[in-house]
């Protein structure tokens, strides 16, 4: 199996399901002149010409303008170049795209994707450094998907792509760069299935996105402690796969989720509320949670790393629902 990019890799998808169907279409800013912020579009515009589009700094354009297109009949792909300004056109989000299928009585489909670089980078500041899954978490209607690795992040955004329904697509901006395999064949990361990345039988840890990484590298030092430890990727954020992270439960009696995003009010409040709803009587330790601290990402290196989650935060939440430390 081949090795590319994060970029690459949805860069690749974008190239199959263009070609696949030509209702699909891009459009965003600086992606024809730019090639995209992080080098996710380029070659687009020379294969597919007027398909791939720029467009003004307008936020709520670029969202409104999807949904006029997806209800008459293409598939817009379009890209927010940083989701933390998504909520700019968050009228657009939460009552337009999420709700029109449902206000035409499932008459109309909406077949829309948002990519959305999210995350902390390098010394972006507080604007360009959010995790923003949890603003969208509560809007009944979308679609949220946010892969790992360039495997996840090709098959989950054909998949996407290939939705009735509008996607939010969470790609973190540090991820482009990296590395792993993918398959040369056509394949599909199905929408709405976790992953099991590391079997084990200690500890849960459900991550997803960036995360995965750190959870990875610290299941790897635990496991030398003779801690074994089982990571769940979700890839899907919204419908999460509830099914296969309490079987995981189940097996393990603890469990901690881990994200980048704060704490406060984060999609780990309502994994860890169903597990404890649904799986209580198989814990033997309550559910932790990891996250960012509650304040605006510092510029500051320092700070920036002081605030941002880390393998230490993670580990310290694994012994302590095993043996209940401090």
């Amino acid at each position: 199996m081949r090795t590319i990019t994060f970029s690459q890799a949805t860069l690749e998808a974008m190239q199959e399901e263009m070609r696949r169907d030509p209702t699909v279409f891009v459009y965003g800013e600086d992606i024809v002149r730019q090639g995209g912020i992080f080098g996710q579009f380029k070659g687009l515009p020379e294969e597919f010409g007027d398909r791939i589009r720029d467009v003004p700094i307008s936020e709520t354009m670029i969202v409104g303008a999807a949904l006029g297109a997806a209800l008459t009949g293409t598939r817009p792909v379009a890209d927010m170049h940083f989701a933390d300004f998504i909520g700019v056109a968050f009228d657009e989000v939460a009552n337009q795209i999420a709700k029109n299928r449902y206000m035409f009585g499932g008459q109309a489909n909406i077949p829309l994707v948002i990519r959305a670089p999210d995350g902390i980078s390098k010394q972006a500041a507080a604007q360009h450094s959010q995790s923003v899954e949890g603003w969208l978490q509560n809007i009944p209607g979308l679609i949220i998907v946010s892969p790992s690795s360039p495997a996840t992040a090709k098959g989950l955004l054909k998949s996407s792509i290939r939705q009735n329904d509008p996607v939010i697509f969470f790609e973190h901006k540090m991820l482009y760069p990296q590395k792993g395999p993918v398959p040369e064949e056509e394949y599909l990361t199905p929408i709405g299935k976790a992953e099991v990345r590391r079997p084990g039988k200690d500890v849960t840890i459900v991550t997803y996105s960036i995360m995965v990484q750190k959870c990875e590298e610290v299941a790897a030092e635990l496991e030398k402690e003779g801690i074994s430890v089982e990571i769940i990727d979700l890839l899907t954020l919204k419908p999460f796969d509830e099914e296969t992270v309490l079987n995981s439960v189940r097996k393990t009696h603890r469990c901690v989720v881990a994200h980048e995003a704060v704490v406060n009010g984060g999609l780990g409040a309502e994994i860890a509320a169903r597990v404890q709803e649904k799986a209580f009587y198989y814990l033997d330790a309550p559910v932790l949670r990891v996250g960012a601290k509650n304040v605006p990402v510092p510029f500051s290196a320092v700070l920036e790393n002081f605030v941002a989650a880390n393998q230490g935060d993670i580990k310290r939440a694994v012994k302590k629902v095993l043996y209940r430390e401090e």
